[in-house]
């Protein structure tokens, strides 16, 4: 006699009694994949692992919930890619996520990657969060499915050349960026604000992303005498700046930039250089330490990746809640039918009370200034 073979579905239902679990259960639960952007290699890895460590916490805590969403327990898992702070890698990584159908992204770190990401998330129809790119024109293409978790360079350059001119006085000012999205876009919101405010820009300078020496771009500045320099850059450009001022007797000019040097790194990356202290950065959010979740949030994340932090991990952790939210807000994990949700967001997370304006943009963002004493961040306002 002929045996039929056995149905892989009874196959499955077998192996899944045998393990113990019942097979109402095991059928019923939904993987809910949420995928994450970011460098987690290069010299930008330490913002990378800060980012995607915020969002693994919130994923460990919502799997921890026992949630269900459309009548079926679901089960959450991170889908991390690495685009190492590369455009073209970034779009690549972006692709292989609408590839692999994930529910939702949060990322990507830098602007310059997000950007042309989010045209590939828009047009496979994934609901993105940036919890950290902030060059405005992010928000400006149009996209329904793309939102902010913190102020954007427009606020942040803004905010930065208001400090020097009506609190530090400053009447000369130089600018340095390094040709990225981010860092030209703060920039030049910087130098024009500077100007609308009656300071002078007596130089500017250009640099890139992988650049270590400074010397003659610093030297050129020197001559003109600033009061201060802003750069739109990263820190592991403006940790080697800080030495080289401090070698060519730039030592009472401060060094203003956005959210991409204030991090704890650029105390090691400085090396010890006493100019580091003349630092004044931004970063679009509250004082973690000042928020009512700030430090049992701080204390939990340290306890998980001990000695890791830099700065935007809390907005990665909110993206992903919010994303969640959503879903649960629209009973479906479906991209589809959650992602609208997300427009009409009234969480309350541990960097905001996340609500959006009908672009994305986060609503009554935060900007907090920092700068170093003692080889510690503080916060100035």
């Amino acid at each position: 006699m002929k045996l039929r073979p056995i149905p892989s579905s009874l196959l499955a239902a077998a192996g899944l009694i045998l393990a113990g679990l019942p097979l109402s259960q095991a059928q019923a639960q939904t993987v809910v994949r949420i995928g994450h952007v970011g460098p987690v290699s290069g010299p930008q890895a330490h913002y990378g692992r800060d980012n995607e460590n915020g969002a693994r916490m919130a994923v460990a805590e919502l799997n921890s919930q026992g949630l269900s969403i459309g009548g079926k327990k679901v089960k959450f898992e991170l889908v991390a890619e690495d685009d190492a702070a590369d455009p073209k890698q970034g779009t690549a990584a972006a692709q292989k996520l609408c590839d692999a159908k994930v529910n939702g992204v949060v990322g990507h770190l830098n602007s310059g990657t997000t950007i042309p990401a989010s045209k590939v998330y828009n047009q496979c129809g994934l609901p993105m969060i940036s919890p950290s790119a902030t060059n405005p024109e992010l928000t400006q293409l149009g996209y329904k499915n793309v939102f902010r978790l913190l102020a954007n360079d427009n606020e942040l350059g803004a905010g930065l050349a208001r400090h020097a001119q009506q609190v530090l006085k400053l009447k000369k000012v130089a600018i340095i960026d390094d040709r990225t999205a981010y860092g030209k876009g703060v920039a030049e919101v910087f130098a024009r604000t500077a100007q609308q405010l009656g300071m002078e820009v007596v130089s500017q300078q250009y640099t890139n992303d992988k650049a270590v020496d400074f010397m003659s771009i610093l030297t050129a500045i020197k001559n003109k005498k600033p009061d201060g320099i802003f750069f739109g850059g990263m820190d592991p450009q403006a940790g080697p700046m800080l030495r080289q001022m401090q070698q060519l007797g730039l030592t009472k000019a401060y060094l203003f930039g956005g959210d991409g040097i204030c991090t704890d790194q650029l105390v090691k990356l400085s090396s010890g250089a006493r100019t580091l202290g003349n630092v004044v950065c931004a970063v679009g959010g509250a004082s973690l330490d000042k928020l009512p979740q700030g430090k049992a949030w701080r204390d939990k994340y340290e306890a998980m990746f001990p000695k890791q932090y830099q700065v935007y991990s809390p907005y990665t952790y909110d993206a992903t809640m919010v994303l969640v939210d959503a879903m649960k807000r629209a009973n479906s994990t479906d991209p589809k039918v959650y992602g609208p949700k997300i427009a009409e967001a009234a969480y309350a997370g541990v960097t905001a009370k996340v609500s959006f304006e009908p672009n994305g943009e986060l609503k009554n963002p935060a900007m907090t200034l920092y700068t170093y004493k003692d080889g510690k961040k503080v916060s100035v306002n």
